[in-house]
């Protein structure tokens, strides 16, 4: 004789697995790796840094 099948654990496995499908896809679309987004971070806070060097001392009070 077979076991019997809990259908409720079935229909939730099924569809946490859908889901995880769904998210992997789009992390290939959507994503970026961690090194693009480091890079971009590095780079905003370069520009940020030569943008604050290049103020005059009286931009600075207000």
């Amino acid at each position: 004789m077979a076991e019997p099948v809990n259908l409720n654990r079935f229909r939730k496995e099924k569809a946490r697995a859908e889901r995880k499908a769904r998210a992997d896809e789009n992390a290939v679309k959507y994503g970026r790796t961690k090194a693009e987004k480091s890079l971009d971070t590095a780079r905003r806070d370069k520009a940020r840094r030569d943008l604050d060097a290049h103020r005059s001392q009286d931009d600075a009070d207000t």
